[in-house]
Order: C-alpha cells, then sequence, then structure tokens
C-alpha cells in the first residue's frame, strides 16, 4: 500500500537525524534557550529580514494555533476563518474551549478576502455580541490554494485599517512559498502579524516555529507556552531540526519537491479528462474520479475521499511529501490510467 494519506507518514530528512545524532551528547540549557535553538532563531529572523521578530518552537500545529488565539484574543473577542479552517474543522474544538469563537465565511476555494470578512464586523446592538479581533488564514489552505503577494497584501491592509490581526498558519507555508514566486518569508513577516513556520509536514520530526511580527503582541509570550505545556524542557529537539531546515534552503528544496510529485499526478489527471475541485500548484490535489476508479484505486493506495460531487463521482485528496518517490508517484499514474480506461 503507498500512502498518499498526508505528508507527515514519513519520518524526518536524514540530515536532521545526522544532526540530532551528532549533537545528542552535548550538554545544554533547557527550554529553548539552548544554542542550537538560538542559531535557528538567528537564521529564521535573517530570513524574514526582521531582527526583532519573537519566535518560539513547539511541537505541533494544534497547540500552535491554540497559543497564538489564546493568547491575542481577549474573552468576548472572536477569530474570524473560512469555513475550511483548520481551526474550524479539524482541531476537536480546540479554540472554543479556550473560551473564543470562531466566526466563519464561506469561501470557494478557502481563501479569505476582505468582502468575506465585511459582513462579519456588522455587529449589533454593540456589547451584545463578541467582537471579532482576529483573521485567520492558511497558506497554503486546507484545499490546496495558495494567496498571492497582491491578495495577502490587500488583506493585511483591510485588517490593519479595521483594527484586525492578522494570523497565518503555515502547516504548509513552505510549500506554498516554493510555489509562488513573488511571495517570500519576509513578505509573510511584513504583512502578518503573526504566522507559525511549518516542519512537521516538511521533513521534520515535528516541530513548528511561532512567529510574532507585531511588537505589541510579543511581551510575556512564553508564560503561555509554560501555562499550555509547550515549554519543552529538551527545546534543543526542536531547535537542532529547525537550524537544520533552514541552513543551505534545505527547508524549501524539500517543499519543492513535495509539489513537483503532486503537480506530476495533476497534469495526468487533467489529461484524462478529470476535473480538480480546486486550483492547486502546492501538494495538495482534489481530483474528481468515478466512484468506481476510486474504489480500484483503494485496493493499492491510500487516501481520502473528501467530497462526494454527485452519485457518480467523487472529490479524493492527494498529499505528497518532501520524502515521496518518483516511482510511487508513476505507480500511482499507472494505475489511474489503467483503471481510467477500464
Amino acid at each position: 500500500m503507498i500512502l498518499f494519506t498526508n505528508d507527515y507518514t514519513e519520518g524526518c530528512h536524514p540530515a536532521i537525524l545526522e544532526a540530532l545524532t551528532r549533537t545528542n551528547l552535548s550538554q545544554q540549557v533547557g527550554y529553548g534557550f539552548d544554542e542550537y535553538s538560538v542559531h535557528a532563531i538567528e537564521l529564521l529572523r535573517a530570513q524574514l529580514n526582521n531582527p526583532a521578530a519573537d519566535v518560539h518552537f513547539v511541537h505541533g500545529g494544534t497547540i500552535a494555533n491554540l497559543l497564538v488565539l489564546n493568547a491575542f484574543l481577549k474573552s468576548y473577542e472572536s477569530v474570524i476563518a473560512a469555513q475550511t479552517g483548520h481551526i474550524f474543522v479539524h482541531e476537536a474544538g480546540a479554540i472554543e474551549a479556550t473560551g473564543h469563537k470562531i466566526e466563519v465565511a464561506a469561501t470557494p476555494d478557502g481563501k479569505l478576502r476582505p468582502e468575506d470578512i465585511a459582513p462579519l464586523l456588522q455587529k449589533s446592538p454593540p456589547y451584545h455580541t463578541v467582537k471579532p479581533r482576529v483573521v485567520y488564514i492558511s497558506n497554503s489552505t486546507e484545499i490546496g490554494t495558495t494567496y498571492t503577494k497582491a491578495e495577502l497584501t490587500t488583506l493585511s491592509e483591510y485588517c490593519r485599517a479595521n483594527g484586525l490581526l492578522l494570523y497565518l498558519d503555515g502547516a504548509r507555508l513552505p510549500m506554498a512559498l516554493a510555489a509562488t514566486p513573488d511571495l517570500t518569508l519576509a513578505d509573510i513577516a511584513q504583512l502578518t502579524d503573526a504566522f507559525y513556520l511549518g516542519g512537521t509536514k516538511c521533513g521534520a520530526l515535528l516541530g513548528e516555529a511561532i512567529v510574532i511580527n507585531n511588537p505589541a503582541l510579543q511581551p510575556d509570550f512564553k508564560y503561555h507556552l509554560k501555562q499550555r505545556g509547550a515549554l519543552l524542557a529538551k527545546g534543543r529537539v526542536l531547535g537542532v531540526q529547525f537550524a537544520t531546515l533552514l541552513q543551505n534552503g534545505l527547508l524549501f528544496e524539500l517543499a519543492a519537491h513535495a509539489n513537483a510529485m503532486a503537480q506530476k499526478i495533476a497534469r495526468v489527471v487533467q489529461e484524462l479528462g478529470y476535473e480538480m475541485l480546486t486550483v492547486s500548484e502546492t501538494n495538495q490535489i482534489f481530483p474528481i474520479l468515478p466512484n468506481t476508479v476510486i474504489d480500484q484505486l483503494k485496493d493499492e493506495f491510500g487516501f481520502y475521499v473528501w467530497k462526494q460531487v454527485d452519485a457518480q463521482q467523487a472529490a479524493i485528496r492527494l498529499i505528497t511529501s518532501w520524502a515521496t518517490p518518483e516511482e510511487a508517484v508513476d505507480q500511482f499514474i499507472v494505475a489511474l490510467r489503467k483503471y481510467s480506461q477500464g
């Protein structure tokens, strides 16, 4: 069985294992103040072109979202997300459990625009409803789409003009940036109040880097980490990994590979005359296939049936990773051609 279910089916890039082994017996201080974490933060700040960025390494994406939103929101404030947003669909109510409402907008491509947000700001009467404060977006989104620099700039300007904070979930940000040549990490730092840079889905064993760009939001964030159990004693485990990924562009090299493998499949899907649920240039694609073809593919490949389109066909989600071998992609293509002809 070849798995295309997600991009964390493998462990981590061999360079990370080598670095963890090489540094294993080096005595270091704890809680993220070790030399490897400090070096990783320096590398990231340089790529952000922001020496004042506040960087914190945590073990996963849900805890990153929970930490940031709980820290930034007052008890009566809400967060706005797309209906497909990870915090709304796939985090078991983690944000609501902290007492904050998620207000959602339905968008066809998983992206938020000012016109999606504007209706949610019209509250009446005042003091009787929650007050929107944070706009949550993902890049790439849960359905594989990406923001252009122009789109993100427009959204950022709208948020700032309306007293809203812009927070970006970057679980697959390396893939998004690899697919969007006009957008850089430095742009992300300039256009958002905070974001996190994914490691778990981008070659790390585990880990995400929370980056707080807005100086007003930076003080005392480590208290939130400690209170939520996210301040790791062996913070070096995360620091070593991010230092390795950020050195010599490895992170984006791995992201580009993941994208290329998915796009190879996408080209054949389109060649066979099938439609896509969304237009994606990243490592997530959503082909709409006949149920008969899907049933046959299931015997050899792992993937999710994402959405039933009608009685005869459904959209499946295929995800490739930093480690997906091209041979596995070729096997899927051969099977897809065979079952499509059958």
